[in-house]
């Protein structure tokens, strides 16, 4: 593990919806923050300033997981930052980045389909590689899954095909990392109120009000509910949870 006293974390995505929520979450535990973002620099400055002004050490880098063949000067630069900062190694990685396609199954186009496979399966699957050995010994992953890998919605075929790939993906990185002590999760949030597909869950009163309904604990999630399940499971006391999808969705269609 690394020497510092405060454990580093790479969030990708970090710099707007549930990403943001997580990386502010993580540094209210004491964390240092490395955060990506694909075009929205401003946003992700913001977000480093906020977490700066919580006595951590922050840095953003820019990143497009939909590329994978970016991912070595990626690590390059994680490596050039490490450096700056007298470390060797990040402590935790988080896979948040993605974006949604709302089609249904009959209507989705190879376009729309090989960018999702990209972003979502072939982006965290490569990154998580390239990044291994700047990985601690000791350290967690934490992918992002979704409540439609457990329950079906029309217009989220192939978006929910590729986060329960996800969910076979940790159970096979678990036990193949634990011989390095990492242990990795996967979290899957339901529908949750930001600008995600569009802010449809937020902005659309008749679905926000039909999902609340269907929610256990009456209410449809906000990113506040997300941010904090991931911090918890990179604290110390959660050091033996491993292989487990952890749906925080309030407990949607039971």
């Amino acid at each position: 593990m690394s020497t510092n006293p405060s454990p580093l974390t790479l969030i990708t995505g970090g710099s707007r919806g549930l990403g943001r929520n997580m990386a502010l979450a993580v540094a209210r535990q004491g964390h240092d923050v490395l955060l990506t973002y694909r075009s929205q620099q401003a946003e992700a400055d913001a977000v480093v300033a906020e977490i700066e002004a919580l006595g951590q050490r922050a840095s953003a880098l820019p990143l497009d997981v939909g590329q994978s063949d970016t991912f070595d000067a990626f690590a390059d630069a994680v490596r050039a930052q490490l450096t700056a900062w007298n470390r060797d190694c990040i402590d935790h990685l988080v896979n948040n980045a993605g974006m949604g396609v709302h089609a249904g199954f009959a209507e989705t186009t190879r376009e729309q389909f090989d960018a999702l496979v990209d972003v979502h399966f072939k982006g965290p699957f490569f990154l998580t590689q390239t990044l291994l050995p700047l990985i601690a010994d000791g350290g967690r992953v934490v992918n992002i899954s979704s409540g439609l890998a457990r329950f079906a919605l029309p217009g989220y075929a192939a978006y929910a095909a590729m986060k329960g790939a996800m969910e076979v993906l940790t159970r096979y990185q678990a036990k193949e990392l634990g011989a390095r002590g990492i242990a990795v999760n996967i979290v899957a949030p339901g529908a949750i109120e930001t600008d995600f597909g569009g802010g449809a869950v937020r902005d659309n009163a008749q679905l926000n009000a039909f999902v609340a309904s269907q929610t256990a604990l009456g209410r449809v999630g906000l990113p506040d509910d997300i941010g904090g399940v991931v911090a918890s499971l990179l604290s110390p006391g959660m050091g033996w949870v491993n292989a487990q999808r952890i749906e925080a969705s309030g407990g949607m269609f039971l």
